[in-house]
């Protein structure tokens, strides 16, 4: 289903990015030959062109027929773009008449420039065609939080208000954190979500981190050498809620069901020591496979005991509870009307970006490149069941990456176009197109070689050797 919901959603950010690009190209009155969703190379699963007053369609093709050359169509026909869906989830990709990109170089282009073409309109509109596709990507991820918190609201839970405090990964442990240690600030200053306390852990370099351990404020030096450990050993997930262990169903005929534990029991301890955290008590459990021991929990405010047997897999039979709002005081919901909602997007988006562009740092430290991935990385990001609201946050998050790539100056991106564009407008001289055909080259090499590394990564993942 992850692999389902990547799809769809690369299939949503490539036509709008396109589209983007069509737009502004219409709007200035530049043919597009051609509109492609994915790429097509040898054949094209379906194709689309409106000529001669009806609508033609092609299906797994491989060669367009002649008479639908834009040569062979009658003048008022000419203009008209031919809509492709290709099978190589690649990207996609516009054919505007006159530019030199990745459909064609210098010499396909005509040999006479037409007022109809890219490269005979003013670099003005230049600009505004070729970043058409990086503003729609932009936009489309603020509404689509924007839509989110209207429908959906969001849901907070400060720092401070997990009550059992977070257990960290053991790169942190080494640093001297404990679980269970609530973080109130990072070099003096104050942190309430955990999102921004991980990414600052992580990518600031902070010297000192002040904790809450056993009512006490207690700071820890940190080393300097986190994000290189992050990096050499993978680690995904620096910090987690400590919830506590609380039963949302016992299994029918397991053994929790069989000692007579409920819903809504929340256990508290095993063999009279006192644990409050699931994971704890978990661990417990692991170590009395196949025993059985006796468990403290409260039922409606009440203390009681029951002895449960553990499996032969540490587990007693129960269903636990995951609704945050059901487990800390501290939780709140918030609603959205609509028109509080497009503005908390738009500010939520721009944090969004931030983080990420900040996170780029990590692929410039030692071993930063282990941490690229491809396109199994990014089926991960998605659930293995379907989320309306997982897929549509995910697919903002690649929006704004996607179109933060693109304004990257890479030839063969479009920050590359848009970076030459600019060049034009302050020096008043066009780069010439054999020169805009060895850079559209160079940087498609570029963009092929670190495809091969970020997927070549997720295969070496993949076999266990990363």
């Amino acid at each position: 289903m992850n692999w389902i919901a990547l799809l769809l959603s690369l299939t949503l950010l490539v036509a709008t990015h396109e589209l983007g690009h069509l737009a502004f190209a219409k709007l200035f009155h530049t043919r597009v030959r051609r509109y492609y969703i994915f790429f097509n190379p040898w054949f094209s699963i379906i194709k689309a062109k409106k000529f001669g007053g009806k609508w033609h369609f092609l299906f797994f093709n491989s060669k367009t027929p002649d008479s639908w050359d834009e040569k062979n169509l009658a003048p008022e026909d000419q203009d008209n773009t031919l809509w492709g869906l290709g099978w190589l989830p690649l990207g996609g990709y516009c054919d505007i008449a006159g530019m030199v990109d990745e459909t064609k170089n210098a010499d396909d282009l005509e040999s006479e420039p037409q007022p109809w073409e890219y490269r005979t309109k003013p670099a003005w509109q230049r600009l505004c065609i070729i970043s058409g596709g990086v503003l729609v990507n932009f936009v489309s991820a603020l509404l689509i939080y924007g839509m989110i918190f209207a429908h959906w609201g969001k849901d907070e839970l400060p720092l401070r208000s997990a009550s059992l405090g977070f257990d960290y990964h053991q790169v942190l442990l080494d640093e001297g954190f404990c679980n269970g240690d609530i973080i109130y600030a990072i070099d003096g200053k104050d942190y309430y979500e955990i999102t921004d306390a991980a990414s600052t852990l992580l990518l600031d370099n902070p010297q000192t981190v002040t904790v809450m351990r056993d009512d006490s404020l207690v700071d820890i030096a940190m080393s300097g050498r986190l994000l290189e450990r992050v990096n050499n050993e993978g680690v995904k997930q620096l910090m987690n809620y400590r919830v506590p262990f609380v039963v949302h169903s016992a299994i029918d005929g397991g053994n929790a069901a069989r000692a007579g534990l409920m819903a809504g029991d929340s256990i508290v301890s095993v063999d009279d020591s006192a644990l409050a955290a699931f994971s704890d008590i978990t661990a417990v459990f692991s170590d009395h496979a196949d025993d059985t021991v006796s468990l403290g929990f409260y039922r409606a405010g009440e203390y009681m005991t029951l002895p449960v047997a553990i499996d032969g897999q540490g587990k007693i039979g129960v269903q636990v509870e995951t609704n945050i709002a059901l487990l800390f005081s501290g939780y709140r919901h918030v609603e959205y009307t609509f028109f509080e909602a497009i503005p908390a997007g738009i500010k939520h988006g721009w944090e969004t970006l931030v983080t990420y562009v900040s996170s780029l740092k990590v692929l410039f430290s030692p071993g930063g490149t282990k941490q690229l991935g491809g396109f199994k990385a990014m089926a991960d990001l998605f659930p293995d069941h379907w989320m309306w609201q997982a897929f549509w946050e995910l697919t903002a998050l690649l929006a704004l990456v996607l179109a933060f790539m693109n304004i990257i100056p890479i030839p063969g991106l479009d920050g590359g176009h848009i970076f030459f564009t600019l060049v034009e407008i302050v020096t008043r001289r066009p780069p010439s197109e054999k020169f805009l055909t060895v850079a559209q080259n160079v940087g498609m090499f570029l963009l092929l070689a670190l495809m091969i590394l970020a997927n070549g990564n997720d295969i070496l993942r993949w076999l266990g050797f990363m």
